[in-house]
């Protein structure tokens, strides 16, 4: 399909301190909504006496991983032009890091936000949700974590500067799920945010999925973008709305979206042709901001690779303002559909690509998640894509004018990792849905606490998911693009999940096309334990690190790093040791059925204040059994988690 370059409008509408809980200016238009107050308040555990509730969203939002395939007599793009391997390469071998404790580059660390204060956030008025997908921008003194429905401030020494807010409440939208009432709002999902220290402003985005009073899932979707009015966010806060349903509606292109195939839930939902802008990620030059979706079909198989959404820096930073949204569609390299086309962010104010009108670099991969993605049904790859939009000055003038140009690169080889099992500890949710002893009120048996009908009693510790193939964090600095995604890797003998890192030059030729060149590349490994999630940056020293969750081995989930200089990566360092096995909802058959998705996070998450890099990944930091899981307020185990989730985050500065 056609790449095709557009321009709409968005305006904005301001949103009083969505973290102290001022009021908001009333008035907007059809794509930026004033929606209320909102309030720091938080909820308390309820105890035993809410656990037939409803705890989990009614439809919860799967990242549509498709099952269509090429039609008859097709051979995909990349295979035709020889992107794809012919066959699934193995496992890549890697030497182990090593490991050592961290040295004084690890300053402040604090264990972010969890499982248990993100479902109490909004006086309770949340779901328990899985993986907790991170996101973490600092500067001016202040560090801001956004972790699936909850939104948080600190200072710079960790302590808190706000209470934990829900994403549904920042963003002016009715509860997540009224508890008194039991009407289901808005389902956010997939928050990210960006520090910028040229306009000294403050991003986050969301994607937003539009659902009945009931939580049926409408087909609408948008992408929710909040700009502070100041350096500080705990300021004001204009709030930007962008469809990205892509249906033809509310002035949206038509992709061509299926509808859904049973007559029920087409009776239900509002838009049937609805396309979803999933996994958004946010990047910026000097001139603008880019966020980027994967475009799936809502109802359906289709996927039309990734869009990208460019917005001026300038006029977001002026409350008020109409902010042209110039969109680039469906987009390709070779014929493959884009896919998790990371944008770029650089350190400071002066590391922006100039030439060629102001340029955005984006990475992204070609193993792909399944073939409809990609076309590549192997599940690994030899080569990456270096993207470039140019002349992204011109978003500062009444006609953006943008052209994108992208092109692959070989690589080391990366292949989808394996699961990452978990070193053996208390797990009281398993423990107890296995339970058919323990009386309660609802008869014996601990899983009457959680069940009406009664499952199966054969739960065992799960592996954790280890994501896929898809590119993380991406960084532009010293004119050159950094990079890490996940990967099996044979390191010690054994098949790990592991980590491949990137470094290329993705300079723009004559004829305004992107010629990338690699100029290193490596793993990182470590000996009986699983990396998973990465997420890298690097300064203009050169120097940076690589963040993941290590577990396995001798480690429970826990929040690690190496750092990165020059192209040489060290030891595995962990910053926060994970105290118990991963034991939530997603985990298990009897919540989510047979094969579970043992989900973990979706992404990790970077961000550079001055000289320093803060680093967020997700661990466990909590352990007990189920003895105390069943003492006091069932599941919260002395108020360190809640009864279908135990993860946390964890939250470090380090200066390489």
């Amino acid at each position: 399909m056609a790449v095709t370059i557009r321009t709409t409008f968005v305006l904005g509408v301001c949103a009083a301190l969505a973290l102290v809980g001022a009021a908001v200016a009333s008035g907007g238009t059809s794509t930026a909504i004033s929606r209320g107050t909102t309030s720091i308040a938080g909820g308390s555990s309820a105890g035993g006496t809410n656990l037939r509730e409803r705890e989990l969203a009614p439809a919860e939002e799967e990242e549509a991983e498709a099952n269509g395939d090429e039609g008859p007599n097709r051979i995909a793009p990349g295979f035709a032009h020889g992107k794809f391997p012919p066959k699934t390469l193995p496992d890549p071998t890697a030497a182990s890091n090593g490991s050592s404790s961290p040295g004084s580059e690890l300053g402040t660390h604090f264990q972010g936000i969890n499982f248990r204060q993100h479902r109490l956030a909004d006086n309770g008025n949340q779901f328990s949700v899985e993986p907790p997908d991170q996101s973490l921008c600092a500067g001016n003194g202040f560090v801001l974590e956004s972790v699936n429905d909850a939104i948080q401030v600190f200072n710079s020494d960790g302590t808190a500067a706000s209470g934990v807010v829900s994403l549904n409440r920042f963003y002016n939208y009715p509860s997540a799920f009224n508890r008194t009432t039991g009407v289901v709002g808005p389902q956010i999902t997939d928050p990210v945010c960006h520090y910028d220290p040229a306009t000294q402003r403050w991003y986050h985005l969301v994607l937003t999925l539009d659902s009945s009073a009931a939580g049926d899932l409408l087909g609408g979707n948008h992408l929710d973008l909040a700009v502070s009015n100041t350096s500080s966010p705990l300021g004001t806060w204009t709030l930007y709305s962008i469809d990205v349903t892509n249906d033809g509606e509310n002035g949206t292109p038509d992709h061509h979206c299926s509808p859904p195939d049973d007559p029920d839930e087409l009776a239900i939902v509002t838009r049937p042709n609805a396309c979803i802008g999933d996994y958004p990620h946010i990047g910026a030059d000097k001139f603008g901001v880019y966020l980027t979706t994967n475009e799936y079909a809502f109802f359906g198989p289709e996927y039309n690779g990734t869009q990208i959404y460019a917005l001026s820096k300038a006029k977001l930073a002026s409350p008020g303002m109409t902010v042209p949204v110039t969109s680039i569609e469906n987009t390709q390299v070779d014929g493959i559909p884009g896919f998790t086309t990371w944008p770029a962010i650089s350190p400071g104010t002066d590391q922006f690509a100039t030439n060629n009108g102001g340029t955005e670099y984006f990475l992204s991969a070609l193993a792909g998640v399944a073939p409809t993605e990609t076309g590549n049904d192997t599940g690994s790859a030899k080569r990456i894509v270096a993207w470039a939009v140019t002349n992204t000055s011109s978003l500062d003038t009444a006609s953006p004018a943008l052209s994108l140009t992208a092109k692959t690169v070989n690589s080391k080889t990366y292949t989808v990792p394996p699961k990452a099992e978990q070193k053996p500890g208390p797990t009281p949710l398993r423990e107890c849905i296995n339970d058919t002893v323990i009386p309660t009120q609802f008869g014996p048996g601990c899983w009457n606490l959680l069940f009406v009908a009664e499952p199966e009693h054969d739960e065992v510790i799960a592996p954790l998911d280890s994501s896929d193939t898809r590119m993380q964090q991406v960084t532009y600095v010293n004119g050159q693009l950094y990079g890490a995604l996940g990967t099996g890797v044979s390191v010690g003998g054994s098949d790990k999940a592991g980590i491949v890192w990137f470094q290329v030059e993705p300079k723009i030729n004559g004829a305004g096309k992107i010629e990338p060149k690699l100029i290193k590349d490596g793993y990182v490994a470590l000996a009986g334990t699983n990396l998973t999630y990465p997420t890298m940056a690097v300064l203009p020293s050169g120097k940076g690190l690589i963040g993941f969750t290590a577990v396995g081995g001798e480690h429970f989930p826990s929040a690690g790093y190496v750092l990165f200089d020059n192209g040489t990566t060290g030891t595995v360092r962990i910053a926060g040791a994970g105290l118990g096995p991963q034991d939530g909802f997603t985990s298990y058959k009897a919540f989510v059925g047979d094969p579970p998705r043992e989900r973990w996070g979706d992404y990790g998450a970077a961000a550079f204040d001055g000289n320093s890099i803060w680093v967020a990944s997700e661990y466990i930091a909590q352990t007990c059994t189920l003895a105390e899981y069943l003492t006091g307020a069932i599941g919260s185990c002395n108020q360190t988690r809640a009864s279908l989730g135990n993860w946390s985050t964890h939250v470090s500065k380090v200066t390489p």
